[in-house]
């Protein structure tokens, strides 16, 4: 939650600030930290084309997700 906040208020400077990347459409959730950061190490070698087709999968519209979340 605390990522994706700093991402949408822009609080981080780097590539969501430049880029204007503010949009949560996908999200995992695992039990540990390390999982999910092996996993997130792992989305990041993946192909544009590959990380689409997964985001289409779960999210057609690319609604932002944020809302639901974080409540």
């Amino acid at each position: 939650m605390r990522r994706v906040y700093e991402h949408k208020t822009k609080a981080v400077l780097g590539f969501t600030t430049k880029y204007g990347v503010d949009k949560l459409v996908l999200f995992e959730i695992y039990e540990d930290a390390a999982t999910a950061i092996a996993r997130e190490k792992e989305l990041k070698k993946w192909r544009r084309d590959w990380k689409t087709r997964l985001i289409e999968e779960q999210n057609p519209n690319w609604d932002d997700l944020y809302s639901g979340i974080s409540n």
